[in-house]
């Protein structure tokens, strides 16, 4: 089963229990965030990024580049609850 299969699986299971009203309003969040344009700008998978440096869990600065003399990074974005 290709990925794109499991993920259409994966949306209409977590979907199943949310009342019509509120998915109606989710499925139009997305068609206008689709529809925005911001999605072209967003950046892809292979893209490069630019060099960066932020703390880590431990507090010490840690740059892109450092971190790539050790092999390839994978940067995962998590938009919080905050």
């Amino acid at each position: 089963m290709s990925l794109q299969l499991q993920l259409n699986e994966l949306k209409i299971k977590s979907e199943a229990g949310i009342p019509e009203e509120k998915r109606a309003i989710m499925h139009r969040a997305t068609k206008d965030l689709e529809q925005s344009g911001l999605i072209d700008l967003v950046p892809k998978a292979g893209d490069k990024a630019p060099d960066f440096a932020l703390n880590d869990s431990e507090g010490i600065l840690a740059t892109s580049r450092s971190l790539l003399e050790h092999g390839p990074m994978v940067l995962s974005f998590y938009r919080g609850g905050w």
